[in-house]
């Protein structure tokens, strides 16, 4: 034991010091929140081609550039490489979260939202918030790096947010996966075991929009289409610190303030 403790000793403070300090440093190949310039050149798709998940689209009016589906983007940056002017890049910003379906389409003209901080959350959730954890028909990916929040580098769990076994014991539910339909009954069982008042966050493309699995016959497009979500994390998966960001910012824990976008 007491080599144990020597040893533990030696390893002094490991959590971060974020988000009182500066974050964690991010890789460099790390893509966060896309700026989107407009005037696209007459008839070009390149972009739109380039995308494996179709969240690109060309708005009616070309000259304001493209539209991006943050909810179906895999951050794959295939857009960014196929766009012949540059008008496509992935900045390092990690607050990609958004209270809606619709505040995560990103245009030219319209950035994420400034704010993902939910009043009723703030109330009720804002000192000690516990999720349970439905994995439908997820990759492991977003799982992993859910799971990694409650490492002793990242410590979730200082901020009063826990994962626990039982939907009885829970405020909500944080879901990963398209929801499969060997799923589907029982993520909504597991949403109905959840005493109310109660919240739905979708961590990941696919819980989303269904991501890479979009429209296939075997998956429901993402938990919306089963149960109402509250919170929305895309990604593929998403960044650790995009995921604990977003749950801090929800229930009013550290600021709200708006996205920087490149340039400012």
């Amino acid at each position: 034991m007491f080599d144990i403790l020597r040893e533990r000793i030696k390893q002094k403070h490991r959590t971060m010091d974020w988000p009182d300090g500066p974050p964690p440093e991010l890789p460099p190949d790390f893509a966060g929140v896309p700026t989107i310039q407009p005037h696209c050149p007459d008839g070009c798709t390149a972009c739109v081609q380039a995308c494996p998940v179709q969240a690109l689209e060309i708005p009616k009016t070309p000259d304001m550039g493209v539209r991006l589906d943050l909810a179906k983007c895999i951050f794959c940056r295939a857009c960014e490489t196929a766009c012949p002017e540059h008008k496509i890049r992935f900045g390092k910003e990690f607050k990609t979260a958004s209270l809606s379906r619709e505040g995560l389409l990103v245009s030219a003209e319209k950035t994420l939202p400034r704010s993902v901080l939910l009043e009723q959350a703030n109330k009720l959730f804002g000192r000690s918030l516990k999720l349970r954890q439905v994995s439908a028909g997820g990759c492991n990916a977003c799982e992993a790096d859910i799971n990694v929040l409650g490492t002793l580098a990242w410590d979730m769990g200082r901020f009063g947010i826990q994962l626990v076994a039982s939907p009885r014991h829970a405020d909500g539910l944080i879901v990963t996966g398209p929801v499969t339909q060997n799923m589907k009954e029982a993520l909504k069982q597991t949403y109905a075991a959840i005493p109310d008042p109660k919240i739905v966050i979708a961590v990941g493309a696919c819980a989303c929009s269904g991501g890479l699995f979009a429209n296939h016959s075997e998956q429901c497009n993402g938990v919306d289409s089963i149960i109402p979500v509250d919170l929305y994390v895309p990604g593929c998966p998403p960044h650790p610190l995009s995921i604990l960001d977003a749950l801090l910012r929800f229930v009013g824990r550290i600021d709200n303030s708006r996205l920087l976008s490149i340039g400012e």
